[in-house]
C-alpha cells in the first residue's frame, strides 16, 4: 500500500537538499517494486523503457497511456516517483500546463519537461514559456511537486556547452527546481553545469561504465539517474536466453 503522496513529496524534496543520491528508472510495476526492495530512496519513470515494454519506440506513447503508467507506479511503491513526462505532450504553454496538472493528480513527486520536438529544440523563448507554464500549474495545484527543466540538445547533436548552460539557466529562472542535460559525460562539463545553476540541484544521466556516481558527487551533482539503461540490460538478458534456447536448445547460465 502506497503511503500518502504528500509525505512522499516531502521526502523527495529532502533528498535534494544535500549530498548525492541515485534515482533508478523502472519501466513497470514489477521493476519498481524490485528497486524499492533493493533499498533505493526514490524512483523515476523512463519513457523509452515503458514504450519498449509495450513493443513500441520512445515517443510513441500517448499522454493518457503515460498518465495511467504513472498512476500505477505511484500506487505500487512507497517511494517518491519522478515522472519522465517527455515534452509535456503539447507544444504550447497552455497545453503543457493542462497536462502537468493531470500528471500531478497521478501522485508523482516530480516531473521533467523536455525542450525537444522531434529532432529539434523548441526556440528558447517558447521553451522558457513552457517551463514557466509548468511551474504555474504546479503552484496552482498547491502540491509540493518538483519541476525538472530538461534540455535535450546533447542527445541530438547540439553539443555546444554554452548553449546547453544558457538553456538550463533560463529554465532555472523560469521556475525549474532541478536542472538536467542528459548526454553530459565529461566531468569538467558537468562541473560547469553545476556551477552555472547553483544552488539548484543537477541531475546527471549515467551513461556507460566509465561514469561513476562517486565522481559525479565530487563535482557537485545532486542526483544520478540511469534512464532506459536498466530496461536495456533486462532486454539484453532476455534476448540472450531466448537465442540460447533457439540456437543451442538450452538456457545460458543465469545469475540469480
Amino acid at each position: 500500500m502506497s503511503k500518502d503522496f504528500a509525505a512522499k513529496r516531502a521526502a523527495f524534496r529532502a533528498l535534494h537538499e544535500d549530498g548525492c543520491f541515485v534515482i533508478p528508472n523502472p519501466w513497470d510495476v514489477g521493476s519498481a517494486c524490485r528497486l524499492e526492495k533493493l533499498g533505493f530512496k526514490a524512483l523515476a519513470s523512463t519513457s523509452a523503457g515503458f514504450a519498449r515494454s509495450l513493443g513500441r519506440e520512445d515517443g510513441e506513447m500517448t499522454r493518457d497511456e503515460v498518465l495511467e503508467h504513472l498512476r500505477a507506479l505511484c500506487a505500487a511503491t512507497d517511494l517518491p516517483v519522478n515522472a519522465d513526462f517527455e515534452a509535456g505532450f503539447a507544444d504550447q504553454p497552455e497545453g503543457v500546463a493542462t497536462n502537468v496538472s493531470l500528471a500531478i493528480e497521478t501522485g508523482v513527486a516530480g516531473l521533467s519537461i523536455e525542450d525537444r520536438t522531434g529532432r529539434e529544440l523548441y526556440p528558447l523563448p517558447l521553451a522558457v514559456e513552457r517551463i514557466r507554464a509548468a511551474r504555474e500549474a504546479i503552484n496552482k495545484s498547491g502540491e509540493d511537486v518538483l519541476l525538472i527543466g530538461r534540455t535535450e540538445g546533447l542527445l541530438i547533436g547540439k553539443t555546444n556547452l554554452d548553449e546547453t548552460i544558457e538553456r538550463l539557466v533560463a529554465y532555472s529562472n523560469a521556475g525549474a527546481d532541478v536542472l538536467y542535460a542528459p548526454g553530459a559525460r565529461e566531468l569538467a562539463d558537468i562541473r560547469a553545469i553545476v556551477d552555472a545553476v547553483a544552488p539548484k540541484p543537477v541531475n546527471v544521466l549515467l551513461l556507460g561504465s566509465e561514469m561513476n556516481v562517486a565522481d559525479l558527487a565530487a563535482v557537485g551533482v545532486r542526483r544520478v539517474s540511469v534512464g532506459s539503461q536498466f530496461a536495456t540490460a533486462a532486454w539484453a538478458g532476455f534476448e540472450e536466453a531466448a537465442r540460447s534456447v533457439r540456437d543451442e536448445g538450452r538456457l545460458p547460465a543465469i545469475r540469480k
